[in-house]
C-alpha cells in the first residue's frame, strides 16, 4: 500500500531529528509512544494514533521560532482523517488539549512534566479553565486523548529498546482499509 509506505518514509525520513528539548529523536519519541499503547493493550487504531500522535511536526519543514506553537495537532489530524480515519485523527487533534486538560485537573501532573513539554504548554494556552475542562470531558475520544497524552509523556527515553516501523505496517494497512471503505 502506497500510502502506509509513504507515512513509514515520513516518520523514518524527517523523524531522525531531535525532537524539542527532548532527549530522543521524533522518530523514537514516536516507536516509545506506541509501544506504551501496545503495551497497555490498547486496540490496534489507537496504537497507530499513539504512533503518529506527533505527525504535524514532521509535515512542517520549519522548526517553530520561540512563542510559536506550530499547531502539529491540527497539522496532524488533518494528514490522518483521509488516510487513516476519523477515530486516530480526533485523538491526534485532542492530545495537546488532553495536556492542557491534565494540567488543570491534577497539579502533581503539570509538576512531572519535562522542562520542554512545560514550556510547549505555555505556547499551547497553559491549563484549561473550569468551563473549558467540562466542554473537553463531553468530547468524543476525549478519554483516548487523556491516555495517549500519558503514553506521550512516558515516551521520551533516551536509548529505550522498541520495535522498528515495520512492526506497525500491518496496523497501518489495516487504519487504511477501514477509512477508505467507511468514504
Amino acid at each position: 500500500m502506497r500510502q502506509v509506505s509513504e507515512m513509514i518514509e515520513l516518520l523514518e525520513s524527517r523523524g531522525r531529528r531531535r525532537y524539542g528539548g527532548e532527549p530522543v529523536s521524533r522518530l523514537e519519541h514516536a516507536l516509545q509512544a506506541a509501544q506504551r499503547a501496545e503495551r497497555a493493550g490498547a486496540p490496534d487504531w489507537l496504537i497507530v494514533a499513539a504512533l503518529l500522535h506527533d505527525v504535524g511536526h514532521l509535515l512542517d519543514p520549519r522548526e517553530p521560532a520561540p512563542g510559536d506553537d506550530g499547531h502539529h495537532e491540527r497539522l496532524g489530524a488533518r494528514f490522518a482523517a483521509p488516510r487513516l480515519g476519523r477515530p486516530i485523527a480526533r485523538v491526534i487533534a485532542l492530545h495537546v488539549k488532553a495536556k492542557r486538560y491534565l494540567c488543570a485537573i491534577d497539579p502533581g501532573y503539570r509538576e512531572a512534566l519535562s522542562p520542554a513539554s512545560a514550556r510547549s504548554l505555555i505556547l499551547q494556552g497553559g491549563p484549561l479553565a473550569p468551563m473549558e475542562v467540562e466542554a473537553f470531558e463531553r468530547l468524543p475520544y476525549h478519554r483516548e486523548a487523556v491516555q495517549l497524552r500519558r503514553w506521550d509523556d512516558e515516551a521520551k527515553v533516551p536509548g529505550l529498546a522498541t520495535s522498528d516501523l515495520g512492526h506497525h505496517r500491518s496496523r497501518l494497512e489495516d487504519a487504511l482499509r477501514r477509512a477508505t471503505a467507511a468514504d
